[in-house]
């Protein structure tokens, strides 16, 4: 028997869909749906609490907490970067990025930017200005990743592109593990061609806890935590279930691919 003669539907409960052969379930009329958008705002939230976390150093001042070595007196002890004033770059001006922008502009920022494959009328109306990718790691203070992986994007986080951030640059990246060399990145942190990380998705997941990432003081990590709120869940869920079940009673999918 063939086991795919009686798949009608498959759903995703998820927005990537990176780990699902698109093509071959199309080529074979099954039809595909995941839930995208019911999750943008719970990703944003965590996108701003890493860049944050990592830039006013949340994991270093724990660590110094924990074991008991706190410095308050001194005035150099334990300084990080803020928001206010700063660069905001984000690869990827998609629902996420767009939930991003509208979601640092009350902390002040200078100014915000954002590469992709073209210009975007959203960037336009929240005060986002469309640039290179280079020009975006030379610029940003932070730099955002929240853009889809694919075979183009796949690493695009290299030795080559950390080259190019600031030296006070914060790294952000809720998107997918994939869209970053981590052994590039655990040089860029280990040698300070970046200031810090904060990651809610790496390669492998979940990853083994003795990996370089997780042994940095500049890098926060936290675990794919990203739609990870009671009512993001239950949204996705429903959107899911009711993906199959329009799928086999013959009706459009609310959210198809």
């Amino acid at each position: 028997m063939d086991p795919w003669e009686n798949l009608k539907v498959v759903g995703t409960m998820s927005a990537g869909y990176d780990h699902i052969d698109i093509a071959e379930l199309k080529n074979r009329g099954i039809l595909v749906g995941n839930t995208p958008n019911v999750l943008t705002s719970a990703v944003a939230e965590v996108a701003l609490g890493l860049m944050i976390a990592a830039a006013r150093r949340f994991h270093e001042g724990q660590l110094a907490l924990m074991s008991g070595s706190w410095n308050t007196g001194a005035a150099q002890w334990m300084l990080g970067m803020e928001l206010r004033g700063s660069t905001v770059g984000i690869v990827g001006l998609g629902g996420i990025g767009q939930a991003v922008a509208r979601r640092v502009q009350p902390f002040e920022v200078g100014r915000i930017i954002y590469c992709g494959h073209s210009p975007k009328k959203e960037g336009e109306a929240i005060g986002a200005e469309f640039v290179s990718l280079e020009e975006l790691l030379q610029e940003s203070d932070f730099v955002v990743v929240s853009c889809p992986l694919s075979p183009e994007t796949k690493g695009m986080f290299n030795d080559e592109a950390f080259a190019k951030m600031k030296k006070t640059a914060v790294l952000v990246n809720v998107a997918r593990g994939g869209l970053i060399d981590q052994e590039a990145l655990v040089r860029a942190l280990q040698d300070g061609k970046i200031q810090a990380a904060g990651l809610d998705v790496m390669t492998p997941e979940p990853l083994p806890t003795n990996h370089p990432l997780a042994s940095l003081k500049n890098c926060f990590l936290i675990p794919h935590l990203g739609s990870a709120t009671v009512k993001t869940r239950q949204d996705m869920a429903v959107l899911a279930a009711r993906n199959i079940l329009c799928g086999l009673e013959g009706k459009p999918l609310p959210a198809p691919l």
